[in-house]
């Protein structure tokens, strides 16, 4: 006798939703990333606005007023490093040509290459205006989005525990613990910007290399760039070093290495740890399986999800045990 299943309208209407609801988050995948961004930023300003709050001063005020601090903190850190920035700077636009000139001559690069690369990037130039463009209107949308989520924090918490009927006190602990540690590890990517930017400055200052901050600070800036930052930021390096010998360029190339190195199996994961306080094994897996499903978004927004759900999964299991 043939085997029959039943399958029931509610099941259809499930998997039709399931799959419906999966379509839908693979096409807004990219908003969805910019409001965890948001979240992350919300959940790192949270505690200033609190205290500027504690001092009676109204919430919308203490908003703008940590947004100005942090124009202002970044208004001082350019201001105290313009003037050797300035003048590093404008000797390397001044030696530029003759520098591109002598990469050009080099022995060690091929001119072909070179030739083809610049005719594609001078290609491709429009795109890339546009890219950048889209890139600072994203900017400025999550800026905004962050405002409003810091303006509506406590009520967005309350209704979203809400929803979950009988459990409300516990989601808005965890939705509390939550913020805690994306806080949390914002601060400590802040940190290790500063930590490469540090090293990257004293390696390049002992091999004698010129525009050692300029060259310091994009190492420092494009450490929130997983894997394809820091090989970004050591080109102009080993490129200025490659003018005076390749045996420079070799060590400078090395330093560059081993900064990466130490960032990504030490630095990292130990400032992560204390940060968030993920294994370290946790941190370097969580980047590698972000940066192959997501690329260079899902390795930097890779901790963060981790925290997420480690903190999720380890409510359930605490749950279970009751």
């Amino acid at each position: 006798m043939p085997l029959k299943i039943d399958i029931s309208h509610r099941t259809v209407i499930f998997i039709a939703t399931f799959i419906l609801g999966i379509w839908v988050t693979y096409l807004i995948l990219d908003l969805l990333l910019i409001i965890f961004v948001g979240i992350i930023l919300m959940s790192a300003l949270t505690p200033l606005i609190n205290f500027f709050v504690r001092l009676k001063i109204p919430k919308v005020l203490s908003i703008i007023l940590t947004y100005i601090i942090i124009i202002l903190m970044v208004a001082g850190v350019l201001i105290s490093i313009l003037p050797p920035l300035i003048e590093q700077t404008n000797r390397l636009s001044q030696a530029l040509p003759r520098l591109i000139t002598s990469i050009f001559d080099s022995p060690f690069i091929d001119k072909n290459v070179f030739q083809s690369e610049v005719t594609a990037l001078s290609r491709n130039i429009f795109s890339l205006t546009l890219a950048a463009f889209h890139n600072f209107l994203t900017i400025v949308f999550l800026l905004v989005l962050t405002f409003y989520l810091l303006l509506d924090r406590e009520r967005l918490e309350v209704k979203t525990a809400a929803l979950f009927g009988n459990h409300e006190g516990r989601i808005k602990r965890l939705i509390v613990e939550i913020e805690d540690k994306l806080g949390a590890w914002f601060r400590g990517q802040l940190l290790l910007s500063v930590i490469i930017g540090v090293l990257a400055y004293i390696g390049l200052i002992i091999l004698n290399i010129p525009f050692a901050l300029p060259l310091a600070i994009l190492a420092g800036f494009l450490e929130v760039v997983p894997i394809i930052g820091p090989i970004i930021s050591s080109l102009p390096g080993i490129l200025l070093a490659l003018t005076t010998s390749p045996v420079l360029a070799l060590a400078v190339a090395t330093m560059f290495f081993v900064i990466q190195q130490a960032e990504s199996h030490i630095i990292v994961p130990q400032v992560m740890k204390r940060a968030v306080g993920l294994n370290p094994l946790v941190v370097i897996l969580a980047i590698a399986v972000g940066s192959r499903l997501l690329g260079i978004v899902g390795a930097l927004l890779a901790v963060p999800i981790a925290v997420v759900a480690q903190i999720i999964v380890t409510e359930v299991i605490e749950r279970r045990k009751i």
